[in-house]
């Protein structure tokens, strides 16, 4: 990581996405986000309740004193049961709730990109009555370019600001071959969780966390820093400890 020496402007939690340790969750919820606590996050970012119901989840992750970060949840989730997913996210408190996913094979086109998102932008003018905000989370398809632009910009610019916001994952957005610095400076304003992901665990990737800490900084939006890990040189629960402690040892946790 290239060394960003600003300290950031504001205290930006951190928060763990749960599918980081989705097996420990199926086999004991509570147990797992205790341990999420343990290791010092703020939150979480829900991806499912493990073994148990959403309320069991709400009451688990509260005997752990952790807040919750958001609610990732599929599209076909999102299009057939929406009155589930606004129930759940006003029991856990969370205003923010993020499309995890889209299939790369429907990025055909601009034209076609930006009806994926009026899709998405329909989605989050029926949650926003609820007080819920609604993202979108890339991964690299979303990086695919498209008459000199990324599929996420025509994405994003066929919704309104207040009916669709970025989750942006900058792992995917490097492995795309894309500058994450770069997608925040043009975006950041609709940018609130940052989904901060290497190649394996934090700082130990290629991923320039430098450059993204200082868009993020400049803008100002960054709300929560979310990690997530998806390859592991330790077993789940130690390579997310060792991620907390890179984001302490940066001045970010």
């Amino acid at each position: 990581m290239k060394k960003n020496t600003k300290s950031p402007k504001k205290k930006i939690p951190v928060a763990l996405q749960l599918w980081s340790v989705r097996d420990d969750m199926k086999r004991d919820f509570a147990a797992t986000v205790a341990a999420v606590a343990e290791i010092g996050y703020d939150g979480v970012e829900l991806a499912g309740y493990g073994n148990l119901d959403a309320k069991g989840a709400k009451e688990a992750i509260d005997a752990a004193g952790l807040k919750v970060a958001g609610m990732h949840v599929s599209y076909p989730t999102l299009s057939t049961d929406l009155t589930t997913v606004i129930s759940d996210a006003l029991l856990f408190g969370t205003r923010n709730v993020t499309c995890s996913w889209w299939p790369p094979a429907h990025y055909l086109s601009a034209a076609a990109c930006q009806r994926i998102g009026e899709q998405l932008g329909k989605v989050g003018e029926a949650l926003r009555p609820f007080g819920i905000r609604f993202g979108f989370h890339n991964h690299d398809s979303e990086f695919k370019i498209f008459d000199g632009r990324p599929a996420f910009d025509w994405i994003l610019g066929a919704a309104e600001p207040r009916n669709l916001v970025a989750e942006l994952d900058v792992y995917w957005v490097h492995f795309a071959g894309y500058s994450s610095a770069k997608f925040i400076r043009d975006h950041g304003a609709r940018i609130p969780l940052l989904h901060l992901k290497d190649a394996k665990e934090l700082g130990q990737g290629p991923v320039d966390f430098g450059s993204i800490f200082e868009a993020s900084d400049s803008v100002g939006a960054a709300e929560w820093y979310i990690i997530e890990q998806e390859q592991y040189s330790h077993v789940p629960i130690k390579s997310v400890r060792l991620c907390y402690q890179q984001m302490k040892a940066w001045g970010r946790a």
